[in-house]
């Protein structure tokens, strides 16, 4: 499928790329959570064979690993250069810089197509059109984001309040794609209900604060007013629970709004 070395660049298209995250692509890599290995599985499952998948908006590669372990060859793709300088490097994966509405993949090439935390801010029309070009007869399309972190009653509260009222007039507009759980997004695929998925991850306070400070609302309000808002959510996560280390660990957890569809 994929005759280029590993971090080859593709043909940019004319498609406007809002780059939020070049900037915390260090960030990203080190606090964003993994998404379930079974939901790769599942997917795998429904897709017509195994000889190749795509991850459109890989990032720093967090999807397209796991997709490694159930494909012969996975082609990830992401616009950010910064992104795929800190992807991890495997045998089965060709990373490629390239806009999401020109993978430079064969046509009817890839059995399954994921994107990850990533549709919102897509040219809808432009990749699907370049996602039913590249699948095979009956390939699979993927797509999934997560929302708020849930952790507890009195650190959820903190949570909400940082996400709404700190950061919240930063919030980029596709983000309400997000809340709504991809549901009010275009979706031209026969859909495929596989039920309820979510993420879960062990981190303390401190990792949960460098995860907090990859949202684009956390950028871009430490560009509207030159101070880290970081220092106001360490305070206020602190209050609650003086008497309580830094270091111990929390249940995170991220319900998934996803949606899967056949060509």
């Amino acid at each position: 499928m994929v005759s280029r070395s590993p971090t080859a660049p593709a043909r940019r298209s004319a498609t406007r790329f809002a780059d939020h995250f070049s900037r915390q692509a260090g960030a990203y890599a080190a606090f964003r959570p993994t998404y379930p290995r079974g939901l790769i599985a599942r997917l795998a499952g429904l897709a017509p064979g195994l000889d190749a998948a795509w991850d459109c908006a890989t990032g720093n590669g967090q999807a397209a690993l796991l997709l490694a372990a159930h494909f012969a060859q996975v082609l990830a793709t992401d616009a950010s250069r910064e992104q795929l300088a800190r992807a991890v490097p495997h045998p089965q994966v060709v990373y490629r810089e390239a806009l999401a509405d020109d993978s430079g993949a064969p046509s009817a090439s890839v059995d399954l197509i994921t994107v990850a935390q990533a549709l919102h801010w897509f040219d809808l029309d432009g990749f699907y059109d370049e996602a039913r070009r590249v699948l095979r007869p009956n390939g699979v399309l993927a797509v999934w984001c997560y929302g708020a972190a849930r952790v507890s009653p009195e650190i959820d509260r903190v949570l909400d309040w940082f996400y709404t009222q700190r950061v919240g007039r930063h919030w980029p507009l596709e983000r309400r794609h997000v809340e709504a759980g991809y549901r009010d997004l275009t979706f031209p695929f026969a859909e495929v209900d596989i039920g309820a998925w979510s993420m879960t991850a062990s981190l303390d306070r401190r990792t949960l604060i460098g995860y907090v400070g990859t949202w684009s609302a956390v950028g871009r309000t430490h560009e509207a007013e030159g101070g880290d808002p970081l220092v106001d959510l360490a305070t206020a996560l602190a209050a609650p629970r003086p008497d309580k280390a830094a270091t111990e660990p929390r249940t995170v957890t991220w319900p998934l709004g996803i949606r899967v569809g056949r060509q």
